[in-house]
């Protein structure tokens, strides 16, 4: 049975088995907004372009390593003092399935949109902190974005084995108005991963403003 994961919640890593999870998937759903038009009889259709982004940090709070979409300007994330974006992490760690500008169209088909998936055996040994945050590039706030989800779980990117863990964000009334997601960490204590759900909503337009925030105040 999955958890259905609540704001400040902390959960080890393990199957439900009881054997520890060394390598998962953390994804992300969510569908384009589809607006019936006059009598109904057609519908507008605006796509929605989330972006799943993951920062790294030692146990001092130092910067290691990131995830995030190359298509973001390098010369607008040199303003926040971050690198070009990228899709794989030291080591090949963590990798991202890609960016998706669009959303689903026409219904949730099962998948996620976004996937970062993680092998916990791979990953450098400086890393303890990896925090989890999405980023809305358009203007909508999560509160317009449909069944948007956020599951962790063994398998593929194109092929769920077992979800061990979801969190609901369209079922959150606190999101209206917000453009920004900070979903929460994998940490390590005495050697092992765990996982802490922080599910807070933020008003922040790029993804450079959320890094900061996770700087100053979740490390």
């Amino acid at each position: 049975m999955a958890i259905n994961l609540q704001k400040g919640q902390r959960i080890d890593l393990r199957k439900s088995t009881g054997s520890t999870l060394s390598s998962f998937c953390v994804g992300v759903n969510w569908g384009a907004i589809e607006t019936k038009t006059l009598w109904g009889l057609s519908k507008t259709v605006t796509n929605v372009d989330l972006d799943l982004s993951c920062f790294m940090t030692d146990d001092q709070g130092n910067p290691v390593d990131h995830i995030y979409s190359p298509l973001y300007k390098p010369e607008v994330l040199q303003k926040f003092g971050l690198p070009p974006g990228k899709l794989a992490s030291l080591n090949n760690a963590l990798r991202h399935s890609g960016d998706d500008l669009a959303g689903d169209s026409g219904g949730d088909d099962g998948l996620d949109n976004e996937i970062i998936t993680v092998n916990l055996t791979l990953i450098d040994a400086r890393v303890s902190q990896i925090f989890f945050f999405l980023n809305n590039v358009g203007k909508e706030d999560f509160s317009q974005i449909p069944y948007a989800k956020i599951r962790m779980y063994e398998g593929t990117p194109t092929a769920v084995k077992e979800v061990f863990a979801s969190y609901n964000v369209s079922a959150e009334s606190q999101y209206a108005g917000k453009r920004a997601l900070i979903m929460g960490k994998l940490y390590k204590k005495n050697n092992e991963w765990k996982f802490n759900a922080i599910g807070d909503p933020t008003e922040d337009g790029f993804l450079g403003q959320t890094i900061q925030r996770i700087m100053k105040s979740y490390i």
